[in-house]
């Protein structure tokens, strides 16, 4: 077998266990006991696909001009921080209902904080809104049920996490090694999100990964691998829209990419 048919085998199979996981309906308590992290995330309908397509057409000022390849990633990049606000703002406005209080609800206040810094991150350097109105898989039930929560919060961060781990092969493929540098240091946040979830939702343990597992072969197949999995298929009762909040308060630390020994780009 040469090395490009198990690439693409590989590639089926990380495609196949992203869908499984939007498939497969669990009950409360099985949510609780196998939510599915490193699945799911960003889902983008046929309308949209096109407009992602377009950004490898375009170049977007980022202080000097970025090529269209590193544009469309920061596109992805944007749009899936506008999915994860609308995620944990959510969460937070129905709180009571899932029983979330105390620490456990601070946690998810500092992530809704830190996923609008990238999101303002990724916006001032060039990423463009393919989407700002989103569904979830489960509709309202994902804000009423504390394990269907959770679990659509495993899936999330599991794939931010994956898409980021697969930006930083990319951009130091292309020579920016300052953007593969700041696409690591977010995906460390999201995966600190991710373990913070399994702890709010009782799953132990928590920090359950030696090795984050990249399931997306590179951050253009995303919208496309997703766009059936209901994060884009609003409907009455189940729409939801992307809202800036403020990015004040809440004990987050470190608001800008800071690195010791370069000048990454969004530095000051």
């Amino acid at each position: 077998m040469n090395s490009e048919t198990r690439d693409d085998n590989a590639r089926e199979a990380a495609t196949q266990k992203l869908f499984e996981s939007f498939t497969t309906m669990r009950s409360r308590r099985g949510v609780l006991k196998g939510a599915v992290a490193g699945a799911g995330g960003l889902a983008l309908g046929a309308s949209v696909i096109p407009a992602y397509a377009s950004t490898l057409s375009k170049t977007r000022p980022m202080g000097g001009d970025f090529p269209n390849d590193v544009v469309a990633i920061l596109t992805v990049a944007r749009t899936a921080e506008q999915l994860a606000v609308t995620f944990y703002s959510n969460g937070i406005a129905n709180a009571s209902a899932l029983g979330i209080q105390g620490d456990n609800l601070a946690y998810l206040k500092a992530a809704l904080i830190e996923e609008q810094i990238h999101q303002q991150f990724f916006t001032a350097h060039g990423g463009q809104s393919l989407a700002d109105t989103f569904s979830f898989p489960q509709g309202a039930k994902t804000f009423e049920d504390l394990g269907t929560f959770i679990a659509t919060q495993q899936q999330l961060e599991g794939v931010f996490d994956s898409a980021f781990l697969s930006a930083i092969r990319e951009f130091a493929d292309m020579g920016h090694s300052d953007l593969a540098q700041i696409a690591g240091q977010i995906a460390c946040i999201e995966s600190e999100h991710r373990a913070l979830g399994r702890a709010i939702g009782g799953l132990v343990p928590a920090d359950n990964w030696a090795y984050a597992p990249v399931l997306i072969a590179q951050v253009a197949d995303a919208p496309a691998l997703v766009q059936q999995a209901g994060y884009l298929s609003p409907v009455t009762g189940n729409t939801y829209h992307y809202v800036e909040v403020s990015t004040d308060g809440g004990g987050v630390e470190q608001r800008v990419p800071f690195a010791a020994s370069s000048t990454a780009v969004g530095r000051g």
